[in-house]
């Protein structure tokens, strides 16, 4: 996917300038000007490149609706929950993601998962957490990423490793994400479903250039990304099935403050309307743009919201 640089190439997701009326679509003033100021709206996302990514989306296009949008990228889901709601009002989430999250916040660690393969199932099974902790979650989209993890090409093969469950009985290093301890769809479940002997967390993050890294280099075998990953390959890296099926349904949801989602309902419809665009088929290639290729997420987002109508 080619992208053209735009002029107002922003710096930081709150200085997004989106130029010029919208053409003419049901998003659009009827008369073709920019929207009035709003007010402001806060995000909050983790820091990983499909996070900065999808959250650069939500900016591009509440900018567009005349917010004054400032997000927050922090390394995990417990930095931000501790102020959503509050002094963050939206956060680009994943349905089992915050699902189990508030399972595991009300009902302790130890907590049975809420969660399924099925993503409408799982947000009615979280309805009363979501109600309890003032947490809407508009409709999820198509788009769905799931927990994934990778070994180096030469392991694979020394080690006729293909799935997961080949690793069953082999100690490991594993480097993840800061809070994969203790979870059902990372080293909980490595451990307790897949039968590996986790000898060490690495917390380098999910899917960093620092984890991709650690398995290169040798000091971790087992990497944690995400099944939009489209890097492993030209970097010599494979990823393994989860034949075990320890992942959730992981598709793409807006998570809003409900007491702010009364207040502005028109944030709903443009996220809705962003979450209708996307499926794995188009956001896989645009995660790609900014993890191999660099891009800024600002300018991959702004390119995507053009191109699909969702702005002016």
């Amino acid at each position: 996917m080619h992208l053209r640089r735009l002029a107002t190439t922003a710096t930081a997701l709150a200085c997004v300038v989106l130029a010029g009326a919208c053409a003419g679509d049901d998003l659009a003033d009827d008369d073709g000007s920019s929207q009035d100021a709003k007010g402001s709206v806060t995000l909050s996302s983790q820091d990983f490149p499909e996070a900065a990514l999808v959250t650069a989306m939500y900016a591009g296009v509440l900018t567009d609706a005349g917010y004054d949008v400032e997000p927050k990228l922090v390394g995990s889901r417990s930095v931000y929950m501790r102020e959503f709601p509050g002094s963050v009002d939206i956060v680009p989430e994943y349905v089992a993601g915050i699902s189990d999250y508030l399972n595991t916040a009300a009902n302790g660690p130890d907590a049975e998962p809420i969660t399924s393969n099925e993503p409408g199932e799982s947000i009615e099974a979280a309805s009363a957490l979501l109600d309890d902790a003032g947490i809407t979650l508009l409709e999820p989209s198509e788009a769905t990423s799931q927990n994934a993890y990778f070994v180096t090409e030469e392991y694979a093969e020394a080690n006729d490793v293909q799935a997961l469950s080949d690793l069953a009985g082999k100690q490991v290093v594993l480097a993840a994400a800061p809070d994969c301890e203790g979870r059902d769809d990372c080293e909980k479940g490595l451990r307790e479903v897949y039968d590996l002997d986790v000898t060490k967390l690495l917390p380098l993050g999910f899917g960093s250039a620092e984890t991709y890294r650690a398995v290169l280099d040798g000091e971790a075998q087992l990497g944690q990304t995400g099944t939009l990953d489209g890097t492993l390959e030209e970097q010599g890296l494979v990823l393994l099935e989860d034949d075990k099926g320890i992942q959730p349904a992981q598709n793409l949801v807006p998570a809003v403050s409900t007491e702010f989602l009364e207040a502005n309902p028109e944030v709903g419809d443009r996220l809705r309307a962003l979450m209708a665009k996307l499926d794995n088929d188009t956001l896989a290639p645009l995660i790609n743009e900014v993890s191999a290729n660099r891009a800024k997420p600002e300018d991959v987002a702004q390119q995507f919201l053009s191109d699909s109508g969702l702005v002016g």
